[in-house]
């Protein structure tokens, strides 16, 4: 049974981590194949105060204070496992973090740099020729990301790293599911997503605009840092918004929207969580565009995509509730299919297995 050290943001709330989703749908199903997974997480942001799941059985977690002495502490646990993953935006002091986990990892260990946010990483490092990330990808085994698709892969690999290999988003059959809907949650179109600095100009566009084009239309925007941010009168702000209560969320409103951040619709290949969220539970999704998304979901049948806002607003105009709950139950089909964690675990598994072989016989 191969053991792994995973340090990241959190397991145990989403609070602030829109990576938790990913984690916990891809470490379940790592798990399920009999890895033996401790996830380390700092104390920091108020996310142990928000906390939306209790510790699981199939992953230890670890909770240490966001202070210097307690991440070598909980770095130096890396020495105990087998493949040793160090993911970005942990969110307190991640270079030296980076620094303390792999100096502490045992030789003939897989050493794992899991980017979740590719477009924002690669920027820091074209930046800054000396920064930490850049100097120690030479002696990692690989990059994993959750998105970018060749683009990503070419710059990594440019950069130094030894390979680089994209595991994109996917379902959790088990957490996001069709639920009953619930009143608070009625509405023509819901957007959930925290407020980043890099998505502010396209939401605006996506979002802002067509409700002011549409005064007829209820709008529902969920997440944290929108509360200064002006907006429409038919716009109902829900602030933070469970993990728990995405799937009536999601079920309830007549259609789903999905703004991706400026660098990851840039970079294109880059489906957010959000995205199979919404298609589990069965969502009529409309998604600004991006490159790559026809490899998720099929346009028009599985998926509505968005040039501007004009075409959302049209979207609201002229697809009935009828036509949204078809889309919405073919998007559930394709991503039961093609696009659930146990998929890309199963992927994964294979490329560990095959590192960890090369590296026996080395």
């Amino acid at each position: 049974m191969q053991t792994i050290a995973f340090y990241g943001s959190s397991l145990l709330s989403a609070y602030w981590n829109g990576a938790a989703t990913y984690y916990r749908g891809m470490l379940r199903a790592l798990a399920a194949r009999g890895y033996r997974i401790t996830f380390y997480e700092p104390d920091v942001y108020d996310r142990q105060k928000n906390r939306d799941i209790d510790p699981p059985d199939w992953c230890r977690v670890v909770v240490y204070a966001g202070t210097v002495e307690a991440l070598r502490a909980a770095a130096a646990e890396a020495a105990k496992a087998d493949i040793v993953v160090k993911c970005s935006g942990v969110g307190f002091e991640d270079d030296l973090l980076l620094t303390e986990v792999m100096r502490a990892a045992r030789t003939g260990a897989l050493r794992i740099f899991w980017d979740v946010d590719a477009p924002a990483t690669l920027a820091e490092l074209r930046a800054a020729p000396d920064h930490p990330l850049r100097r120690a990808l030479g002696g990692l085994d690989m990059v994993l990301t959750y998105g970018g698709g060749a683009p990503v892969i070419e710059a990594y690999r440019q950069l130094g790293a030894a390979d680089c290999v994209p595991v994109y988003n996917a379902l959790d059959p088990e957490t996001h599911h069709p639920v009953a809907p619930q009143d608070r949650f009625r509405g023509d179109l819901a957007f959930l997503g925290n407020r980043l600095p890099d998505r502010d100009e396209r939401v605006a566009a996506f979002f802002t605009r067509p409700a002011r084009a549409t005064p007829e239309a209820r709008f529902l925007l969920g997440g944290s840092g929108w509360q200064d941010v002006p907006m429409p009168a038919n716009v109902h702000r829900l602030g933070h918004v469970p993990t728990a209560d995405h799937n009536a969320l999601n079920v309830t409103a007549r259609m789903v929207l999905n703004i991706a951040r400026d660098s990851m619709a840039a970079n294109g290949f880059s489906p957010a969580t959000r995205v199979f969220e919404a298609a589990g539970a069965g969502a009529c999704l409309i998604t600004d565009a991006w490159e790559g998304v026809e490899l998720f979901l099929k346009p028009e049948e599985e998926v509505l995509v968005a040039r501007d806002g004009a075409d959302v607003a049209e979207f609201l105009r002229s697809v009935p509730p009828e036509r949204a709950r078809a889309i919405g139950a073919a998007a559930l089909r394709r991503v039961l299919a093609e696009h659930t964690y146990d998929r890309r675990a199963a992927d994964l598994d294979i490329l560990l297995r095959r590192h960890a072989d090369l590296e026996a016989a080395s």
